[in-house]
């Protein structure tokens, strides 16, 4: 039986530079990608690369040593470009670095979100509301990504978008990976519905702490659970 492609990535039309649009592309599909899913590393082929980009290998070359430079890949001798896996301890560190950074952005949520955007919230994310997340965790596991990158959003500030978005990368494959281990689903969607409840209330103080706590949360829970990561 043959593995599914973990990368998936969409041919770019060359409107400004090929370089930028290959890494805009390249970045895109590694950040959406679930590396912590799987056991084996994942191999960027650099010919495959041209030809699903519909671009010559030079632009595909220099985008690789671009993200190579901001530490999405790694480029081995004799093997090739490979997608980075972190250590626990890294991840750790990742996701408190993320905690602060959302905890902030949902104390300025408060201050700077309008009421119709805290108000769609429970409509945004039904799946907090509706059934078990472990009778349809893959549906939960797209919902809860979102709503982190939405509570970053909420805060308006580019600073903080621009700083977590390369953490993405990681938080979201641990993410995933956590919700199927444990009791971490009911926990997680149980302080989704606070911290939504908090943010309708505009209660800055709360809501930065339960942000907070819930990155710290998952902090532990990949101390406790992720053996595999080393």
């Amino acid at each position: 039986m043959m593995k599914s492609d973990p990368f998936s990535i969409k041919p770019i039309v060359a409107n400004s530079s090929l370089r930028t649009l290959a890494y805009e592309a390249l970045k895109s599909a590694i950040t959406n990608m679930d590396i912590y899913g799987r056991p084996d590393e994942v191999r960027l082929d650099e010919r495959k690369l041209s030809q699903d980009l519909g671009v010559s290998r030079t632009p595909v070359r220099e985008a690789l040593t671009v993200l190579e430079q901001e530490g999405f890949v790694r480029s081995e001798a004799r093997r090739g470009v490979f997608v980075i896996k972190k250590t626990k301890q890294e991840i750790v560190g990742m996701i408190h670095a993320w905690a602060a950074l959302e905890a902030m952005a949902a104390r300025l949520a408060c201050e700077r979100a309008t009421d119709a955007q805290l108000g769609s919230l429970r409509k945004t994310f039904p799946e907090f509301y509706e059934g078990k997340p472990a009778e349809h965790i893959d549906e939960y596991s797209d919902a809860n990504i979102r709503f982190h990158q939405t509570i970053i959003a909420l805060g308006q500030c580019e600073v903080i978008k621009d700083l977590s978005s390369n953490l993405l990368m990681h938080v979201r494959g641990i993410r995933n990976t956590a919700l199927r281990q444990g009791d971490r689903a009911e926990k997680s969607i149980r302080e989704h519905v606070e911290i939504i409840e908090a943010l309708e209330a505009r209660k800055a103080d709360v809501a930065e702490r339960l942000v907070r706590d819930h990155g710290l949360g998952l902090a532990a829970h990949v101390n406790r659970y992720g053996d595999y990561l080393e």
